[in-house]
């Protein structure tokens, strides 16, 4: 499952043979690695083995169709952007797509500029996301606050053995990231680490996700699949959120973790699992066992080695650093040279942040995209975080406490697309939304279109 260092690889699928071709054709010329499979279900198996960053689908197939393919690609977390391509009577079935994780979509006839600066924005928000889940812990995990130092010198000492690492922490800490740092220390580091969140599913479908099933071994089970344990063999495996997974399956997961074998759905052959188990939760896992949902002798299977991640305001003093961070971030994506003021980091330092790392990289991004000027004051953010004071003054042109959430995201958009003289390409590159969906909300607002020539691909 390794890709080329460098190298963007692409699945374009669909039913009919000229347009897989047409398309596979035209993005292979402009130097991405692009396979083409026929069905949802042929694309399906290819993305399990496959590292990939975007997906071309056709929404309208036989069997599984593309709104089906894009629910299965969200229900397995498989870490690719998808492209949707539809006809004109099919928009509204391309737009419910998007709830489930598309990316954006093409309505038919397209043309070739169109279709490579959707992918392009796709491999560049792709891009952005794998930031996140970068393997370098030296790059990724900004603050010097003791508790970061004392972080960081665990994760070097774990890292080197092979022993089971439960990771606690409130949602937003970065629980991702530090398995991830932990598996780049380990011996195992050459592999890619595989990683499955916990989805609340039945208690068949979980059992399949984790160990796989042979052909027939339950109704819709028209192939072997894979699950997750042997595609981690040699290398880490991450159940995130591993609370989710029901008490019944919990008994199966203790017994690989004991036995260090596992059978695939539908087998009576063993497996060996030569897997490096790593688990992450935000609840208080002795609390779910004195509740009864969470067993306790597969706790202390998994507490091997506890790590608990500070929240991010019992670590203030990495606050400014990491704004900074994400203010550099965001400056390289839009082209912008931002800066945060005095006030301004003083304002985030002195903020609780609920939402932890993740919040405070919203609210950086957000001021980066939105403010007009190259110095970001403190009087914007203070409206978008929840302690906001309403005793303060409202920004002029901003709506104040009390607007509706319509409100809020027309004026957002107006002043975005302000910022960047109307054009809408970058607008919706720089609001994380497809050129179409921000085209639809404009036409709400009775913004007109600018002219445009279309040159349809045959």
């Amino acid at each position: 499952m390794t890709l080329t260092e460098g190298a963007t690889r692409l699945l374009v699928v669909d039913d009919h043979t000229r347009s897989r071709e047409s398309v596979a054709a035209a993005l292979s010329a402009t130097g991405y690695e692009v396979h083409a499979c026929a069905s949802a279900v042929e694309g399906l198996a290819f993305l399990r083995s496959h590292v990939c960053q975007v997906v071309v689908t056709d929404l309208q197939m036989p069997g599984m169709d593309g709104l089906e393919f894009i629910r299965e690609i969200e229900r397995l977390g498989l870490p690719v952007e998808v492209l949707i391509i539809t006809a004109h009577a099919s928009v509204a079935t391309a737009v419910e797509a998007m709830r489930y994780g598309a990316f954006d979509y093409l309505e038919k006839p397209f043309d070739i500029q169109r279709l490579e600066h959707a992918v392009s924005r796709a491999c560049s928000r792709r891009a952005v996301m794998d930031v996140g889940e970068a393997t370098s812990s030296g790059e990724c995990m900004v603050g010097d606050s003791p508790a970061m130092q004392t972080l960081r010198q665990q994760i070097e000492r774990i890292g080197r053995t092979d022993e089971t690492v439960l990771i606690c922490g409130e949602s937003g800490t970065g629980k991702e990231l530090v398995a991830r740092a932990i598996h780049n220390a380990s011996r195992r580091a050459t592999a890619e680490m595989v990683s499955l969140n916990c989805p609340v599913l039945s208690e068949q479908l979980t059992e399949s996700e984790l160990f796989g099933h042979r052909r027939g071994a339950f109704t819709g089970a028209e192939s072997d699949r894979t699950g997750r344990f042997e595609l981690a063999q040699g290398s880490t495996l991450l159940l995130d959120e591993i609370t989710e997974i029901d008490l019944t399956l919990q008994a199966k997961l203790l017994r690989v973790l004991q036995e260090r074998t596992f059978e695939p759905v539908g087998s009576s052959n063993s497996i060996e699992a030569d897997v490096r188990m790593l688990a992450s939760t935000n609840r208080n896992l002795l609390e779910e066992v004195a509740a009864g949902r969470f067993r306790e002798d597969l706790y202390y299977r998994l507490a091997v080695v506890p790590i608990e991640l500070p929240p991010l305001r019992n670590r203030r003093s990495d606050i400014p650093q990491l704004a900074e961070h994400f203010v550099a971030q965001a400056n390289g994506r839009l082209g912008t040279r931002r800066q945060l003021s005095t006030d301004a980091v003083e304002l985030l330092s002195q903020y609780d942040w609920p939402g932890n790392v993740r919040e405070l990289q919203n609210v950086v991004t957000r001021s980066c995209v939105l403010t007009e000027f190259d110095v970001i004051a403190a009087a914007p953010i203070r409206e978008w975080l929840s302690s906001h004071d309403a005793s303060q003054p409202s920004v002029v042109g901003w709506p104040g406490t009390g607007a509706t959430l319509a409100e809020m995201e027309r004026q957002v958009i107006l002043s975005t697309l302000q910022r960047f003289d109307g054009h809408r390409a970058r607008t919706a590159e720089a609001l994380g939304i497809g050129v179409r969906t921000l085209s639809g909300k404009l036409r709400d607002y009775g913004v007109p279109p600018r002219e445009k020539r279309l040159m349809n691909v045959a």
